[in-house]
């Protein structure tokens, strides 16, 4: 199993950028996915996440501005940032949970990080 996670980059205040995080490795199912973020001197935090029947979860900080979705067929999640503050700077990773696959169950997985920078 293996979570390529892309669209990070350097943004100005206000802007958008779209994440996306795709599982690959004869997935049969997952159950829940997210977004986290970690910025320096900071713990990692949970930001977004949905499960397969689609009920999503967002952090304060976000709710209104970050939407998570997520298109099975292709085992891969998104997470559009729209109007985006100097405090969403952060390494945004992506989460995978109750993993079935060809090579066995996973209760978690993590995809490497993609740093999201948000200049004033």
């Amino acid at each position: 199993v293996q979570l390529q996670a892309s669209g990070g980059g350097l943004v100005q205040a206000g802007g958008s950028l779209r994440l996306s995080c795709a599982a690959s490795g004869s997935i049969f199912s997952i159950n829940a996915t997210g977004w986290y973020r970690q910025a320096p001197g900071k713990q990692r935090e949970l930001v977004a996440s949905i499960i397969i029947g689609g009920s999503t979860n967002y952090a304060d900080s976000v709710k209104g501005r970050f939407t998570i979705s997520r298109d099975n067929a292709k085992n891969t999640v998104y997470l559009q940032m729209n109007s985006l503050k100097p405090e969403d700077t952060a390494v945004y990773y992506c989460n995978a949970a109750d993993i079935y696959s060809g090579s066995g169950y996973y209760p978690d997985y993590w995809g490497q990080g993609t740093q999201v920078t948000v200049s004033s």
